[in-house]
């Protein structure tokens, strides 16, 4: 009983929260008279049962999201709710179009090594604690948001942060949820940070134009909304901060990507826990690294050596490198033998990687598996012999043979066919391996090009895409041409100058698409362009505002923040500004509200979309993250709620 009744208030709630993301460009029409009764029909009857049928299948599950999407092209047609053209509309949408250059353009900026420093930076300011991460990069996100799309910061950011979670051992999905909200939420810290206050000033003027309000309303300042908006960040990153262990999911999938060792190799191996740092005191003096005999005594190897004097690093030394006083050393092993080791050598035990952080994160080196075949040059002669650390810059950590696996003098065995060789190195010196035949590779060599020499040209299209987004249109109209440029073809710009020099080849542009992001969201523009079509988002609206009657200024501006609130789930935020704007300030007049606060509260409420992942920055980080529609759910009903408290808050301290 309990079940279904939880079902059932499950099931209300999704019915007044889904669907986010038309294009923007269909909406009730001028012509259309605030507050006039619409009558119900069919086709709205039809497009209640769709919309019910999403909510189903998004709430139990029983396709992934991007099929909902399919589905939705195929059903609305076959209703008569919308023609064939305009089912599969979406998929040429302003902003599905928008989605796949911001993340090539996201895609070059990661291939020629900009991520890696702006991961660095964002390392050596937060450290490895997972609430300053977060923090930090949410705060970085929506400042970049308050004036640049919001999809196009969170892509932009998406490649760094699951650089950060591989480096530091933090799941991806502990942060882009508070990324992508706080992404959202950024938009509404300015006039031009997002598509409805954009659009704000130009329903106002239409008003005044139009003279159906019988007051004139002055439009809004860039900043006039910025204190609400910069207590909406704070609201959400404290939210975060407070409740992220209860409301933010921890995928087991984030922790395979943050693993030195594979998952499949950890069974056979499990004394090679990891790799940890030692430091060499003062008084140490100077030992080879055959002398010190630490493969055979403490069955751990030595994968690194840093020098601070001459600030150099030795990624596999040999048996002949000096180890010095003061050096800082990188150790593969099991912890425990690692501890003993530096216990009975009088060296400093540090711990987790600090110098060797970003050169041996799983980003850029690990373990790796390879079977001796019966070509490699190896065969018949020992490691020794062949130099294999320093011409191949991998160390040998452990070697297999015939069911049993040994750590002792394996450099000094002769090689034979069949044997298996777990090895640690980077990842460029693997590819490299790889090359040679030596190895048939039980797992993945992980790891891509990168291509630094490239990075001035990406960071120049980027500099370049943003310079088209800001200033083509106003620059054109003072220069007398104005040019009709839109979002999505300011950043196809910037992915095509990537694409033709050569910062990434198109078929990576291709492979970097997230697709199942691309079907969900063309999938549901038509039906929310269905919603409005037929009528069924006017009805709803007129519906409600007209029964809302003569109450208090606060009360009213509540509950213009929550019917928003909700129709920027149902059509999109664009969508229901357009509707709701015209139609609330003719009943601010009528009940003695201001229109002009009334209409910011529809613009700023239009980003109160956190519930579903139908919104185009929650659909980004949708597979990145690993979630699925609950975890949504389960953060976005608070946070959806904090939001109209913080609004409403806001509005009657300063406004």
């Amino acid at each position: 009983m309990l079940f279904a009744t939880v079902v059932r208030l499950k099931m209300w709630f999704f019915t007044l929260c889904c669907l986010l993301l038309l294009d923007g460009s269909s909406a009730l029409g001028a012509e259309q008279v605030p507050g006039a009764a619409v009558p119900f029909t069919v086709e709205m009857g039809l497009v209640f049962g769709v919309l019910g049928l999403a909510i189903l299948l998004f709430v139990f599950e029983w396709v992934r999201v991007d099929v909902v999407g399919i589905i939705m092209m195929v059903v609305l047609p076959f209703l008569n709710l919308v023609t064939p053209a305009e089912a599969i509309s979406g998929l040429s949408s302003n902003a599905v179009v928008a989605i796949i250059a911001v993340i090539i353009i996201g895609a070059g900026l990661d291939k020629t090594g900009c991520m890696n420093v702006l991961a660095r930076n964002i390392l050596r300011l937060a450290g490895k604690s997972e609430g300053r991460i977060m923090t930090f990069i949410s705060l970085t996100v929506a400042f970049i948001s308050s004036f640049m799309q919001n999809i196009g910061a969170a892509a932009l950011f998406l490649p760094a942060v699951l650089r950060i979670g591989r480096q530091t051992g933090i799941p991806a999905s502990r942060i882009l949820m508070p990324m992508a909200y706080c992404a959202i939420i950024g938009g509404t810290i300015t006039l031009v940070g997002a598509s409805p206050t954009i659009l704000l000033n130009d329903l106002i003027a239409q008003a005044n134009e139009l003279g159906t309000l019988g007051v004139r309303v002055e439009p809004l300042g860039l900043f006039t909304q910025t204190p609400i908006g910069i207590a909406l960040v704070i609201a959400a990153i404290v939210y975060f901060m407070l409740f992220r262990n209860l409301i933010i999911p921890q995928k087991e999938g984030d922790q395979e990507d943050n693993a030195i060792m594979p998952s499949s190799l950890a069974d056979t191996y499990q004394e090679i826990a990891g790799v940890f740092e030692v430091v060499i005191p003062d008084n140490f003096g100077s030992f080879t690294l055959e002398e010190l005999h630490v493969r055979s005594r403490y069955h751990v190897s030595i994968a690194g050596v840093y020098t601070p004097e001459k600030k150099t690093k030795n990624y596999a030394p040999t048996r002949y490198e000096l180890i010095h006083s003061r050096e800082t050393l990188a150790m593969v092993g099991n912890e425990e033998h690692v501890r003993q080791c530096a216990e009975e050598l009088g060296w400093i035990f540090k711990g987790d990687l600090s110098v060797f952080a970003e050169d041996f994160s799983p980003n850029n080196a690990g373990m790796v598996e390879g079977i001796v075949t019966p070509r490699a040059d190896l065969v018949g002669t020992t490691m020794r012999e062949q130099r294999f650390r320093k011409s191949n810059g991998v160390v040998p950590v452990v070697l297999c043979r015939d069911g049993a696996c040994q750590f002792k003098q394996i450099t000094r065995e002769v090689i034979k066919t069949g044997d298996a060789l777990l090895m640690f190195g980077r990842w460029e010196k693997f590819k490299e391996l790889s090359r040679k035949d030596w190895f048939a590779f039980t797992t993945e060599i992980k790891g891509e090009e990168v291509r630094e020499d490239k990075a001035g040209l990406a960071l120049g299209w980027l500099a370049l895409t943003v310079a088209l987004i800001l200033w083509l249109k106003p620059l054109s109209t003072a220069l007398g041409h104005p040019i009709q440029v839109s979002l999505s073809v300011c950043l196809l710009s910037g992915a095509l100058g990537m694409i033709l020099s050569r910062v990434l080849s198109i078929d990576e542009a291709y492979r970097s698409i997230d697709w199942m992001t691309v079907f969900l969201l063309g999938g549901l523009i038509p039906l929310g362009l269905a919603f409005q079509k037929t009528g069924a988002a006017a009805w709803m609206a007129t519906s409600i505002m007209g029964a809302m009657g003569q109450v208090p200024e606060i009360v009213f501006l509540l509950m213009v923040g929550i019917l928003t609130s909700f129709f920027t789930l149902v059509v999109s935020n664009v969508g229901a500004t357009v509707l709701l704007v015209p139609l609330s300030m003719a009943m601010a007049v009528e009940v003695g509200s201001d229109p002009r606060l009334v209409a910011m509260v529809v613009a700023i409420a239009a980003s109160n979309t956190f519930v579903l992942p139908t919104h185009q920055v929650n659909a980004l980080v949708m597979r990145p993250g690993s979630y699925q529609t609950k975890d949504y759910v389960r953060a976005g009903v608070g946070m959806t709620v904090l939001f109209l408290l913080v609004l409403i808050t806001m509005l009657s301290l300063f406004y």
